[in-house]
């Protein structure tokens, strides 16, 4: 987070010195209030710039085997930009290296963790569960920490649902 801070004030010493490069240009003809403007207009520039290429930057740094089963965008009131250009807000991943998928007479059972990351101001928080995926019934459940399917938060999967692609539909595991 401290990067992000000495990147915005980069950001406004740049739009600062743009301006006071205009003012030069105009022979100080500009008013003398456009250099903390520019400087604001950096900082903003700087913030969008991030929060746009945050999932991106987020998707490069993903391990080898990992799938991207979710994501999610939106808008907040506070950012308006948001509504005519809405934002990735958080995504899930399938750990893809330790799957344990499972033939049994009942059809193929797995075994996986999802890491759900969602982004909040400027840092992202991660959080992980294990799942049970049973594919012939297209029936997820969620594991408690013995290991047990707790049949309360069952999800039925749709066939077109990347997880069950990913897990089902596929040789991949």
């Amino acid at each position: 987070m401290i990067w992000h801070l000495f990147a915005a004030i980069a950001a406004a010493l740049a739009g600062a010195g743009i301006a006071l490069l205009l003012r030069n240009l105009t022979r100080n003809r500009l008013p003398k209030w456009i250099v903390p403007v520019f400087a604001g207009l950096g900082m903003l520039a700087y913030t969008i710039h991030y929060e746009y290429t945050w999932f991106e930057t987020k998707q490069a740094r993903l391990p080898e085997g990992s799938v991207i089963v979710d994501s999610e965008i939106g808008h907040m009131l506070w950012r308006p930009w948001t509504v005519i250009f809405p934002m990735p807000l958080s995504y899930t991943v399938l750990d893809g290296a330790n799957v344990q998928v499972e033939a049994t007479s009942q059809g193929r059972i797995a075994r996986f963790v999802l890491y759900r990351f969602k982004k909040e101001h400027l840092i992202s928080t991660v959080t992980s569960k294990n799942h049970q995926l049973i594919c012939n019934e297209r029936a997820m459940f969620t594991l408690n920490e013995a290991g047990q399917a707790k049949i309360e938060t069952m999800t039925e999967l749709e066939p077109s649902a990347p997880l069950y692609r990913a897990i089902c539909a596929s040789d991949q595991f």
